[in-house]
């Protein structure tokens, strides 16, 4: 045993962790952590939880790693589930599991499910090695504490009490042009945000915006630091959904990969591709009624697919606008009059365009103005509407609940595909006179 600890040996007593946990937590912190971890593993079980609270997470971290098994084990279970879950939180997988290993059936369960958070949650993106620093150490002794952690990414300091509990933040240039003797709650600033590990993703990135933060802290319903979430982290994490989201669009499943197999492929995508197949049926339908009109003028076959491509189009990029909207939570389903009527009034104008190009160059090939009028007006019904649809559907599904990325893209498809035929080949009926 080193001398520092053989002379905290006379101070540390039962009593002492008992009465002073703040002190003795200050006094363990220092310590080679082997050294601290068998000065607590000669004191009992209830001695070591008054004293865990107060301990900082990295020394908590360190000081645990380096406890006997039986230590170890009795801490888990004694601690709070939160409380236990965070510090477990902070190991490695190989560690993790071997500390869990120890416990009863019924103790490990409950922290795995503690460990567990959903994928769309602060506790999932959050990276729990962060550290709070107490709010009466100075410039000089957190600046050697953060060379300690070295590999550490630090953005800003975060000051708690002596309870551990989270009160003010202090950026790291703050830090290193203030004088070294200050205290941190001299230079401290107060929080911007905070945020539960139960929160979603959409709260994340509202606060991170709102704030303009680099770094959000996460906390405990006592309020004790347990992570922070890195904006870098969870710009990667927004990319991934958006990747899912682009699958969820054309049928494909949230689990399906690359490398997945031929029958998992099958089986996640088999049912949409047949909801596709009744949508095209009904846009068949459609066509199937004007059947005399297409007999009598086959050309309107062969103009078809230009109205109902170009409307599909226009569509999908008012879906892209909207959902991305959605997505980054810049619209709701309040703006849906603001965003309907941006898309219709878009695709008016560019329906106009589009149709006097088109009318143009029918008029060229067919040489019937009154065909070129036709699909013209065609054009700009069925492009407005594409533009209504892309922008009224999925705010319609996340106003009842449903994910937007699932089935905007089937419904759009038959929107455009039904009103596109409908339009087209009804004017032709109404005007066949001047085919």
């Amino acid at each position: 045993m080193s001398a520092g600890a053989a002379n905290a040996l006379d101070v540390l007593s039962r009593r002492f962790l008992l009465d002073f946990p703040g002190e003795a937590a200050r006094a363990l912190e220092p310590l080679p952590p082997a050294d601290a971890a068998e000065l607590l593993a000669r004191q009992p079980l209830h001695a070591v939880l008054a004293v865990w609270p107060y301990l900082s997470g990295d020394a908590a971290e360190q000081i645990f790693q380096a406890m006997s098994e039986r230590l170890a084990r009795g801490l888990l279970t004694e601690l709070e589930p939160a409380h236990a879950a965070a510090l477990l939180g902070r190991l490695d997988n190989d560690t993790r599991t071997a500390r869990l290993a120890l416990l009863h059936d019924n103790t490990r369960k409950e922290l795995e499910l503690l460990l567990t958070f959903p994928a769309d949650a602060a506790g999932h993106l959050m990276d729990p090695r962060v550290s709070g620093f107490r709010h009466g150490m100075t410039v000089g002794e957190a600046e050697a504490r953060l060379r300690m952690q070295k590999a550490r990414r630090v953005n800003e300091l975060y000051v708690v009490d002596d309870e551990q509990r989270l009160e003010a933040r202090v950026p790291l240039q703050d830090l290193a042009i203030a004088d070294p003797k200050q205290t941190l709650a001299a230079i401290a600033r107060p929080l911007l945000a905070v945020v539960a590990p139960v929160s979603t993703r959409d709260e994340v990135v509202e606060l991170l915006e709102q704030h303009k933060l680099a770094s959000l802290p996460v906390v405990d319903h006592d309020r004790r630091l347990i992570g922070v979430i890195h904006h870098e982290g969870l710009v990667a994490a927004l990319a991934q959904e958006a990747s899912l989201d682009i699958q969820m669009m054309v049928g494909a499943s949230r689990d399906e990969r690359a490398l997945s197999g031929a029958w998992f492929a099958v089986r996640k995508r088999l049912g949409w591709l047949h909801i596709n197949l009744l949508t095209a049926f009904l846009a068949a339908a459609v066509v199937g009624l004007f059947e005399g009109t297409i007999a009598k003028f086959t050309a309107l076959a062969v103009l078809l697919p230009i109205v109902a491509g170009q409307s599909g189009n226009a569509g999908a990029q008012a879906l892209a606008v909207t959902m991305r909207g959605l997505a980054l939570r810049e619209i709701s389903a309040r703006h849906w009059l603001r965003v309907t009527w941006k898309e219709v009034r878009t695709g008016f104008v560019n329906g106009v365009v589009i149709a006097v190009t088109t009318g143009l160059a029918v008029w060229a090939w067919n040489g019937s103005p009154g065909l070129a009028f036709v699909i013209g007006a065609a054009m700009v019904i069925a492009m407005v509407a594409a533009g209504l649809a892309g922008a009224t559907i999925p705010i319609l599904l996340a106003r009842f609940g449903e994910d937007p990325a699932q089935a905007s893209s089937i419904i759009l498809t038959t929107v455009t595909d039904v009103v596109g035929f409908l339009s087209f080949l009804g004017i032709a009926t109404l005007l066949s006179t001047l085919l």
